[in-house]
């Protein structure tokens, strides 16, 4: 049998587990879905330096077990498992992980987005110490260092731009001879004189034991191969959101992202959205706990106008 919730909240990582905190110290039932990244991208990540509050940096998994340990503090639950399906024609909403089903009153999904990796074995063990998806994250970290970014988005040149402000040269491998970046970005690497394009190559390998050494690259062309020193490797060849699940049932983008109205309200009443599961321009930290914030705020308010129209509804039956 289900069980019954005011809120429930698809997703671990800062949106999800901010929006616990404000809606548990709402005094609403509040069970979160640890989702399909429990902890979300910060579980990879080593030292955060950005995230207001920690002027010494916080590594990213502690920093995830203090946000959890700050819900359950004001009575969140957290059930682990990923959602399997849902049904939000008709409330109360219900969703499934795996064959047990849960009900809310008001549904906030804050599942995030998932980068897009190479799916190299050396690319996995080296994640977090090297191998960054977030330039904007631990660019800092590779002052007066090279840098590889892959790619040839406008995400990569912005991600090489703002990685000359610390590295000493960033070199762009990408599989094609030209840029798929908009002229003005590909104007702006060009005249870059830190940043140095390779052209029709791929990575094959990424080098090193314990931190990134040097990746391997070959030529799509000719097949040749080369090593590249440098110690860290930026991929910048796009996020996945992470809604699947939510096909049919939410309004999503073309690129699947889920679309929000009056910045935390889906397509259907009730329904709310944080984080980059929405998100395709900031995707930080600070930003996915300032949206599941509003969020929790947003669905705390749909609760009173609901209960509110149900007991005035009430009132008005004659005895």
């Amino acid at each position: 049998m289900a069980k019954e919730q005011r809120v429930l909240i698809v997703g671990s990582g800062c949106a999800g587990l901010t929006a616990a905190v404000y809606a548990a110290r709402a005094n609403l039932r509040t069970l979160v879905v640890s989702g399909i990244e429990p902890g979300g991208q910060l579980m990879l990540t080593t030292e955060v330096e950005n995230f207001p509050g920690f002027p010494d940096g916080v590594l990213g998994p502690d920093l995830m077990d203090r946000m959890r340990r700050q819900a359950e503090r004001f009575g969140a639950e957290f059930v682990d498992g990923e959602v399997t399906r849902i049904d939000v024609s008709s409330k109360p909403f219900k969703l499934w992980i795996g064959e047990k089903s849960h009900q809310a009153d008001a549904l906030i999904i804050a599942s995030g987005a998932s980068a897009k990796w190479l799916g190299l074995p050396s690319e996995s063990k080296l994640r977090g110490r090297g191998v960054s998806a977030c330039a904007t994250c631990d660019g800092a970290f590779f002052r007066n260092q090279d840098v590889v970014v892959v790619g040839g988005g406008d995400a990569a040149m912005e991600d090489s731009l703002f990685l000359t402000r610390f590295a000493t040269t960033v070199r762009i491998v990408h599989r094609r001879d030209k840029l798929r970046a908009s002229k003005i970005m590909q104007q702006r690497i060009m005249t870059n004189p830190k940043i140095s394009p390779i052209w029709n190559s791929m990575v094959t390998e990424i080098l090193g034991d314990d931190s990134v050494e040097g990746v391997r690259i070959r030529n799509v062309q000719s097949g040749q191969e080369s090593v590249l020193s440098c110690q860290g490797i930026f991929l910048a060849i796009g996020h996945r959101p992470n809604t699947d699940v939510f096909r049919g049932k939410l309004e999503l983008d073309p690129e699947g992202y889920i679309v929000a109205r009056n910045e935390t309200e889906s397509s259907v009443a009730g329904v709310f959205v944080a984080g980059d599961v929405a998100d395709r321009r900031y995707r930080q930290a600070v930003t996915a706990a300032a949206a599941g914030c509003k969020a929790a705020m947003d669905a705390e308010k749909y609760l009173e106008a609901t209960e509110f129209g149900r007991l005035t509804a009430q009132a008005k039956v004659p005895s």
